[in-house]
């Protein structure tokens, strides 16, 4: 005979009950129905229209016990301490998404990415025409960068002539924990840096090769002005003589101009340096393009990651570049874990996908027009697809791309409510052009820039 215990012991009951409201629940059915045959689970539909309008004490009113299922979910618009469902159900409770449509990725409890975050490149972050700026603001500058990812302060200096005071800003940055070069041909300015402490001088060759003996720091070589590798294997032979430590930099050349041979040279520098330090500037790409820098920065990481470079260096001067730091320190994290477990650099990380979004399913017109059939009230609801906006209420069903036009058949009289629905038709429209997720009374995604606007 076997006991009650061991019948338990054998049946598997379903892993969660989904509480929602009647206006959602086939569209909620449907979703759920894709997670296939294997997943059980239990719709708890109760009496009103919008779940995203129930709140946590209304459902534990309404709720009366979890009808053997592990876990209750809720919908992730309802506010309240779940604590009130758990104490009277008896099992834990979970705020889901708030879009039905993510539940799916939300239960696939994405497998832990060991290792995610680690990253080998370094990024030093230029600031550009530092002997024109104010102590203060370059000091800011630098906790901005810092505050971006980047490992080292490089301090741009002029083209031509020195930065007077170039050691103080040195010394500066070295009491408030920076890792600092100077970015300098001129011998005065590199000098004074080197007094003051400075981590690494950006560039030498043979026109000053001979002032890296006596600076007691790292340097960058990189060739001599006009020639090839052959001159930077010969500059870099020297200071290894000296027992100088540095960095070898290819140079990688803007596009039009020789940027495809600069990655050959990039390429051959490692083939035949395989241990050697490298660095490599980016700025000669995002800065010289009109492109956002988003994308250019994402490959080039994986260009840097492939050619197990050290070191990259970029600037944000011209406005396309704004969060350019922020941007690589991001694509090398990617790029490293990627690249470390043999994987694509795809359905990783979506921070740096920030213009347009990560794939999402939108409800289709079908699914909408069923979910009108069930709406009693008077109160709009807004949707997108990847074409249109669709607006409806119990009343009436509008369609179409221009939100000025669908806005003129709302017929609306309260000023305050225009004003809302103007608002949430602009960003729906938005939306639509960019290929982005919308969700009504909700921010559109913008990727690792959220964090900027987020940020007080």
């Amino acid at each position: 005979m076997v006991s009650l215990l061991g019948v338990h012991r054998y049946l598997k009951m379903p892993d969660y009950m989904f509480v929602t409201g009647k206006l959602a629940a086939d569209s909620l059915r449907l979703t759920l129905e894709k997670m296939g045959p294997g997943f059980d689970y239990v719709l708890e539909v109760l009496d009103i229209s919008v779940a995203g309008l129930m709140s946590v004490q209304w459902i534990a009113r309404h709720v009366f016990d979890a009808r053997g299922c592990g876990q209750v979910m809720i919908p992730g618009l309802c506010p309240g301490d779940l604590s009130l469902i758990r104490e009277r159900v008896g099992v834990p409770v979970v705020r889901g998404p708030s879009d039905l449509k993510d539940i799916p990725a939300f239960l696939g409890h994405e497998s832990v990415r060991e290792g995610y975050g680690e990253y080998h490149v370094k990024i030093l972050a230029e600031i550009v025409d530092a002997h024109r700026m104010s102590r203060q603001d370059i000091l800011a500058m630098a906790e901005y960068y810092r505050g971006s990812g980047a490992d080292i302060i490089d301090i741009g200096c002029p083209a031509e002539g020195g930065f007077q005071g170039v050691g103080g800003v040195v010394a500066e940055l070295k009491q408030r924990g920076f890792t600092v070069s100077v970015d300098s041909f001129d011998a005065g300015a590199i000098r004074e840096a080197a007094e003051a402490g400075v981590d690494l001088v950006l560039s030498v060759n043979s026109a000053n090769l001979y002032l890296a003996r006596d600076l007691g720091c790292k340097v960058v070589v990189i060739p001599d002005f006009g020639e090839g590798l052959e001159s930077l294997e010969r500059n870099a032979a020297q200071l290894a003589q000296w027992g100088v430590p540095y960095i070898m930099d290819p140079i990688l050349d803007p596009i039009n101009f020789g940027f495809t041979e600069a990655l050959h040279r990039f390429y051959e520098t490692r083939r035949r340096f395989p241990g050697a330090e490298m660095l490599m500037g980016v700025g000669n790409l995002t800065e010289l393009i009109d492109s956002d820098s988003i994308g250019i920065n994402a490959l080039m990481a994986g260009v840097l990651t492939e050619l197990k470079i050290d070191y990259v260096l970029t600037t944000e001067v011209i406005s396309w570049t704004r969060g350019a730091v922020r941007e690589l320190d991001l694509a090398r994290r990617l790029m490293h874990y990627a690249n470390r477990n043999r994987l694509l650099p795809k359905n990783i990380d979506f921070e740096l996908i920030a213009i347009k979004d990560p794939p999402y399913e939108p409800y289709s017109e079908a699914e909408l027009r069923r979910m009108q059939k069930k709406v009693r009230d008077k109160n709009f609801r807004i949707f997108t697809d990847n074409r249109r906006i669709y607006v409806f209420n119990r009343d009436v069903f509008i369609c179409g791309r221009d939100p000025g036009k669908i806005f003129a058949q709302l017929d609306l009289e309260d000023v305050s409510h225009a004003f809302y629905l103007g608002r949430e038709l602009e960003r729906a429209s938005l939306a639509v052009r960019l290929g982005k997720r919308y969700t009504q009374e909700s921010n559109l995604r913008w990727g690792y820039l959220s964090e900027r606007w987020d940020t007080p």
